[in-house]
């Protein structure tokens, strides 16, 4: 007897939902009263936040159905880039640490949509490969 793929599905979902309201939460995207966003909002900062969440319940997803599951570490990264890509430039203190806010908004955030497409196109050369080494993943 096999085992149904469900709690497969529900993890990834969980993976899906969960990266999507604490990264949302966390970057001002999702109003909420704790985290004031001192940028606009875009609407790529919602295209690149429902893109990484998306692609890290489809990461999780495809991960569990291989025998020898690979880049971990490309998805993290990308799990990152995606961040950088949505998140307020000026509000995360590991940039604001590192540069001055000034700084960063002459420089890094005109290129955060480049950053972003980049990311997504990465995670999905990931996936894509990824895919076409499971066997388990219906080609």
């Amino acid at each position: 007897m096999t085992r149904l793929p469900r709690p497969r599905l529900v993890r990834s979902a969980g993976v899906g939902v969960g990266t999507f309201l604490l990264f949302g939460v966390v970057t001002g995207l999702v109003p909420n009263p704790v985290y004031v966003r001192m940028v606009e909002r875009t609407p790529a900062d919602y295209l690149f936040l429902v893109a990484t969440a998306t692609f890290a319940a489809v990461f999780v997803h495809q991960r569990s159905l291989s025998d020898d599951p690979i880049g971990d570490r490309y998805a993290a990264g990308g799990i990152v880039g995606g961040f950088l890509a949505f998140g307020c430039p000026i509000c995360n203190a590991v940039l604001l640490a590192l540069f001055s806010s000034s700084a960063l908004m002459t420089y890094f955030d005109p290129l955060r949509p480049v950053l972003g497409t980049v990311t997504v196109v990465a995670f999905g050369g990931l996936l894509y490969y990824q895919r076409r080494r499971c066997e388990a993943c219906g080609r």
